[in-house]
């Protein structure tokens, strides 16, 4: 068994021609500023050696140029090498891979951030997918109006999420070794869906 945490999995999952967020790792101070304006502001700033980043408070949001060092000091304490993330605004996704011994590979997708094991809002299908499938999964969503738009909130990409869920579909008919795969979050807006999170393991 072979496990893929965020950056080794974002990088397999670039390389399969997946949309991720910007971002890079530092493991020296004085590279902070250099490397955050490449990435740009706002910020995510985050440790790398955990699944739980933010119950272990490894996740650090909103950080501006003025706040770079201080933050990066803190996060440097908890690990050596810290993820740097340009921070997208958008509603938050999670999408899913398993593979069942009885189904083969089955796919997620649901309602995702940090609230994702208390809100149960998920749809699940049997691999390959169609875009059909896909379309109608995101219907199943309770928070399907909420990405269609309402008064209060702008409508996002749903397309683009259909894209990433095909891909994914079409991504463990090429690696059938692939057991789990966790996107978490997937952030889209009304632009694009983009990889914030993810782990992979294989078999």
């Amino acid at each position: 068994m072979r496990i893929m945490l965020e950056k080794e999995a974002e990088d397999f999952l670039e390389k399969n021609k997946f949309s991720v967020v910007k971002r890079t790792v530092v493991t020296k101070e004085k590279d902070v500023k250099k490397e955050a304006k490449r990435i740009g502001f706002p910020l995510v700033m985050k440790v790398t050696n955990t699944l739980h980043k933010t119950e272990k408070k490894g996740v650090v949001v909103g950080i501006t140029e003025e706040s770079i060092q201080e933050n990066y000091k803190k996060i440097a304490k908890k690990s050596k090498k810290v993820m740097f993330q340009r921070q997208l605004d958008g509603k938050e996704l999670i999408l899913g891979i398993k593979k069942d011994p009885v189904f083969g590979h089955t796919i997620l997708v649901g309602a995702g951030g940090v609230y994702t094991e208390f809100v149960r809002d998920i749809a699940l299908r049997i691999c390959p997918i169609t875009r059909v499938d896909a379309q109608e999964m995101l219907e199943e969503l309770k928070i399907y109006k909420i990405l269609t738009g309402t008064r209060k909130t702008k409508v996002v990409n749903t397309a683009s999420v259909i894209n990433v869920l095909i891909k994914l579909s079409k991504l463990v008919e090429k690696y059938k070794k692939i057991k789990e795969l966790d996107i978490n979050p997937l952030i889209v807006n009304e632009v694009e869906a983009r990889i914030a999170d993810a782990r992979i393991i294989f078999e």
